[in-house]
């Protein structure tokens, strides 16, 4: 019987979308108290809506009795206010979305991972139907449309053939960048390739650094490119200034050739294959690492694998760092409505056909936890204001997407994100170990960010519970990329908080006792650093017979697609 509803549901309702807002619906009708409460405190509402709608009819001036959340852009036009129909007709769509919405996080009888499902996907129906999406009711986009003498909405048209070719909808003009043009542009060489990865050595300009070289591995759901963005933005050119010897990993874009490449490849011709490299070309018996994003839950699982299979002298690793990482999956953030078995079993059916999980699929899940800035801004902006997508650097390495193996990926969804085997001791076995965070010794520090919706600060603290040794850990503003891409400018555009963590701390407890500090974090991390990584020596050669330079950065694997 399971059997057969899980081939029903996975041919009809492969990604759970329809089940749980009918769950919902079910569970408001056999729960006709809570109801009857839910459509009464609706109806006071929209009766004060009524009455404020009609007062602004007749000339008054009256306060909105529903206004836009903070973050929401889309009725900051004076008009939507100033005008008493758009204004009625902004305050009817917010008081629907806002009590639909209400009413499915409240929904009686449900689990709350079912509730937040529901929630999520009416919302994107909610978010589609918004007024300011549709030419004929938007009145900014008609007042352009007037002003330009139809101009806009000829321009919008070619935008939308444009992004119709494309096959999404663009959020930056990728005529506006080239890698290694204007992104990526730090001087190096690859001076290691495998099947899964290039090595990039960054040249010093420092005429001593320290002897311990920064090894980064970056994630392999982007390219790494995104901590070398430009000059200004780039975190492996401001290491090198500082005085480090730079390492960071440049994955392959894997195609249908590669569905069998599994995670234990990731870790031994990929993580520990970089690690190796830098140690030798450095000279120094030991690195310090740093980890990001899936590349951070990467090297955790490697730090964990080196601590059993080396003796604690022959560790590579003296210490490491982590940006927005994830170890425990028990919390996700957003991300949890798309992980579930009827979800994983059907990307793993797509998957196993392809032989790999497109980086677009991938892509339009993250844009849809936010799809009001991440999607609906862009139809509104490029087709009914005819406006060009944005040069903005961040939002065309957003679009640069790669593809993931359908062996490693399939694995990381199930044991990881289903399973969440990663913090029980010795559950998961990698590359022929056992893998258990309690054997990490190193000091950590870790950094998240506040406004991370892919890995939740507070989930990204758990680290601090498993892993032993010494570890500081920092509170970034902002979200996944900004709150690391977060260069010390003046005056101060961002904020962190940090403070030493323990074994023992939640994160409320942390937060309570941290420091809160304006600027960037990078200055604090950078005289961590420091502190750890040895004397200063001369620069090592930026490579060698045994390691040449195979390419000139930022290499070759970035550049494919």
């Amino acid at each position: 019987m399971g059997t057969v509803r899980e081939q029903v549901s996975a041919s009809v309702d492969p990604l759970g979308v329809v089940a749980p807002v009918m769950h919902a619906q079910a569970a408001w009708w056999l729960h006709p108290l809570e109801l009857a409460d839910r459509m009464t405190r609706f109806s006071t509402e929209a009766w004060a809506l009524s009455c404020n709608t009609l007062a602004r009819a007749a000339g008054a001036k009256t306060q909105d009795v529903v206004k836009p959340q903070p973050d929401d852009t889309r009725f900051t036009d004076p008009v939507w206010s100033e005008n008493p129909s758009w204004n009625a007709l902004k305050q009817w769509y917010l008081l629907f979305t806002r009590h639909a919405q209400d009413s499915l996080y409240a929904t009686p009888g449900l689990s709350g991972t079912e509730r937040r499902r529901a929630a999520f996907w009416w919302r994107q129906w909610l978010n589609a139907v918004a007024p300011t999406n549709f030419l004929w009711l938007n009145p900014v986009a008609q007042r352009a449309a007037v002003a330009s003498q139809g101009a806009t909405l000829k321009a919008g048209w070619q935008n939308f053939m444009e992004d119709l070719r494309a096959g999404d909808i663009r959020m930056a003009d990728p005529s506006d960048f080239k890698v290694g043009r204007n992104l990526g542009q730090t001087p190096g060489a690859v001076v290691a390739r495998t099947r899964l990865v290039e090595v990039i050595h960054y040249t010093p300009t420092a005429q001593a650094v320290h002897r311990m070289p920064v090894v980064i591995i970056t994630p392999w759901i982007n390219k790494f490119y995104i901590l070398d963005l430009t000059s200004r933005k780039s975190l492996v050119r401001y290491l090198r200034d500082a005085g480090f010897d730079v390492y960071i990993t440049s994955w392959k874009n894997p195609d249908a050739k590669m569905r069998d490449v599994r995670f234990d490849d990731y870790l031994l011709e990929g993580i520990d294959a970089t690690i190796q490299t830098a140690r030798t070309l450095s000279g120094s018996d030991k690195v310090h690492a740093v980890g990001y994003c899936i590349g951070g839950t990467g090297l955790s699982m490697y730090m964990a694998w080196a601590n059993r299979r080396y003796a604690p002298e022959a560790m590579p690793v003296a210490h490491w760092t982590l940006f927005t990482t994830l170890v425990d999956f028990a919390k996700p953030g957003d991300v949890e409505v798309f992980i579930d078995e009827g979800s994983v079993r059907y990307l793993t059916r797509a998957m196993e056909q392809r032989g790999y999980l497109d980086g677009r699929d991938m892509a339009t899940s993250f844009r849809l936890l936010r799809s009001n800035p991440l999607i609906w801004q862009y139809v509104v902006q490029g087709y009914l204001m005819g406006e060009k997508p944005p040069a903005f650097d961040v939002l065309y390495w957003n679009m640069d997407t790669t593809r993931m193996p359908y062996a490693m990926h399939a694995w990381y969804l199930r044991e990881l994100y289903l399973q969440n085997k990663l913090i029980e001791p010795d559950a998961l076995s990698v590359a022929g170990e056992s893998i258990d965070l309690g054997r990490i010794n190193q000091p950590l520090y870790a950094v998240a960010a506040e406004d991370d919706h892919i890995a939740p600060w507070r989930q990204a603290f758990r680290v601090m519970n498993f892993v032993r040794g010494e570890k500081r850990f920092v509170l970034s503003s902002s979200g996944h990329i900004l709150g690391i891409v977060n260069p010390p400018v003046q005056p101060p555009k961002r904020e962190y908080w940090i403070a030493t963590a323990h074994r023992t701390d939640s994160a409320h407890a942390w937060r309570e006792r941290a420091e809160h500090l304006a600027g960037s974090w990078w200055e604090d991390w950078t005289a961590w650093l420091g502190e750890r990584c040895g004397e200063q020596v001369a620069p090592p050669p930026l490579a060698t017979a045994a390691y040449p330079e195979l390419a000139a950065a930022p290499g070759e694997y970035v550049l494919e697609r």
